[in-house]
């Protein structure tokens, strides 16, 4: 008998929970739906090679870099050189880029500091003075360059200079280059035509002519202001290494210095 006089269903368990209509539904759909992933063969999209690179099309170049990690699907897509070409040049507006890196790892970075203006070395030219022609910094000029002091100017062909106005790459094309003297792999813009086509993929720099070679040696001389068999020597223990042969040389006379006062 219940508390009202009546009687007491025994057919409605006390004990069971009551499970409202939206709650059996939200289980319903929890236990159908698949977690979508690349690995989940029963979701096609994320495996399949024309939607991919529709995709992978539109994402800028450090989403790629991500993508490449997720599969060995997306690794393929993502690393499409056209896909990697639109996406490196994309926020530039640049008109093509031309050459092939030394390492797959160029492609993940495309900002500003990746790229540089090529500038061939003439008479009367001066870091500071083309610091000021390209409306830069006289550190970032040296910096780019691996340049030590203002002498390092005199070995080289030309100057790495950093791009500071990023309208000057638009329509543009720019090569990739390993820079012997600046050590790093970089899009250069060639603002009077183009550079030689062996140039290409590796340094535009390199030296091989004996006029260049003699450039690095009055450098280096000027740099340590010594006569020239000091400065062929050091050049000589450095392997033709000028900056190894500037740091010998600032090592020995540190020490000279420190027996001296002994």
């Amino acid at each position: 008998m219940g508390c009202c006089g009546d009687e007491e269903d025994d057919s409605f368990p006390l004990h069971q929970p009551l499970t409202t209509t939206a709650d059996h539904r939200t289980s319903v759909v929890t236990s159908t739906v698949d977690t979508i992933s690349p690995m989940n063969s029963n979701f096609a999209a994320l495996i399949c090679h024309d939607t991919l690179r529709l995709i992978f099309e539109k994402l800028p170049i450090a989403d790629l870099a991500r993508a490449a990690c997720v599969c060995r699907i997306w690794c393929t897509i993502a690393s499409d050189r056209d896909i990697l070409t639109a996406s490196f040049k994309a926020p530039w507006r640049l008109y093509d880029v031309v050459g092939n890196p030394s390492s797959g790892s160029f492609w993940r970075d495309n900002r500003l500091s990746k790229f540089a203006i090529s500038h061939r070395i003439s008479r009367g030219d001066s870091v500071a003075s083309l610091a000021v022609k390209y409306d830069v910094q006289v550190m970032e000029v040296k910096r780019l360059n691996n340049m030590m002091s203002d002498h390092g100017i005199y070995s080289r062909e030309r100057l790495l200079i950093p791009v500071s106005n990023a309208d000057i790459l638009i329509d543009n094309t720019c090569y990739i280059e390993l820079d012997l003297y600046a050590k790093r792999e970089v899009a250069v813009l060639y603002l009077e035509g183009a550079p030689d086509s062996k140039n290409l993929g590796c340094s535009s720099s390199k030296v091989t002519s004996n006029e260049g070679k003699k450039r690095i040696f009055e450098s280096i001389r000027r740099s340590m202001q010594v006569d020239d068999g000091t400065a062929l020597y050091y050049l000589s223990v450095s392997n033709g290494d000028p900056r190894a042969a500037l740091s010998e040389f600032s090592e020995d006379v540190k020490w000279e210095r420190q027996a001296s006062l002994a």
